[in-house]
């Protein structure tokens, strides 16, 4: 148990038994970080694991584009309603592209929140939604979500980059919250590359990760928690 504020690197830091010992080849990581305090600040969990869980939305949206080419492919997007869209980038009239710069005009994507969750699923990979999403609001079973907040840039040390995405949740729901599911929520919109017509797929999940143990947020406490993604740490 860790007691007090003083933890200033916590959102990029790694368990050491966590790293591949003896491995020099560069390796892509995301580990997920939780940070919980108490009504007064008190850090009082510190919970961190490997994150390992992309889904099969964001696996289709980084298909490379000779996929889609060769085979005159397209992808269906599942959204977190169950909703669905068609994607097949390209540069044709009738093929659907990913916007940019990502700015009003040019149809938004972004990162929505990173949602959390009481439930859980045994495949990651096929999870379309969180399984028992905690709701935004101070009532009964309800967190209430900070904006979600990304890296500016990519940091440098040593040997090691790594960007991360965090984001607080205040409970003032009356009773502690237990959080056991978590996964990052992208807003999608796709567009033909002449940019005359769009199609807005809306919230998809694109990460999804089983805590390892359960967290429980006290009332009047919070939690943050960070992904944070590595290259050749």
């Amino acid at each position: 148990m860790m007691i007090g504020k003083g933890v200033d690197d916590i959102n990029i830091r790694v368990p050491e038994d966590a790293h591949e010992i003896g491995s020099y080849v560069p390796t892509f990581n995301i580990y997920l970080t939780a940070i919980v305090r108490d009504s007064e600040g008190n850090i009082i969990k510190v919970h961190r694991q490997r994150s390992h869980s992309p889904t099969v939305n964001f696996i289709g949206l980084f298909m490379p584009l000779s996929y889609f080419n060769t085979n005159n492919a397209s992808f269906t997007i599942t959204n977190t309603t169950g909703g669905t869209c068609s994607y097949q980038p390209g540069l044709g009239s009738n093929k659907q592209d990913i916007a940019y710069p990502n700015t009003q005009n040019n149809h938004n994507t972004y990162i929505v929140m990173i949602q959390v969750g009481s439930g859980q699923q045994s495949n990651p990979y096929t999870a379309i939604a969180l399984a028992a999403p905690i709701a935004n609001g101070s009532g009964a079973g309800q967190l209430i979500y900070q904006s979600v907040t990304i890296s500016s840039n990519i940091t440098l040390n040593g040997d090691t980059a790594y960007f991360y995405i965090t984001q607080t949740y205040n409970n003032m729901s009356g009773g502690a919250i237990t959080i056991t599911e978590v996964g990052i929520i992208l807003e999608l919109q796709i567009v033909n590359y002449i940019n005359t017509s769009s199609t807005n797929c809306g919230n998809i999940l694109i990460w999804y990760d089983v805590l390892s143990s359960s967290i429980s947020v006290p009332n009047g406490g919070s939690v943050t928690i960070y992904y944070t993604f590595t290259v050749n740490p």
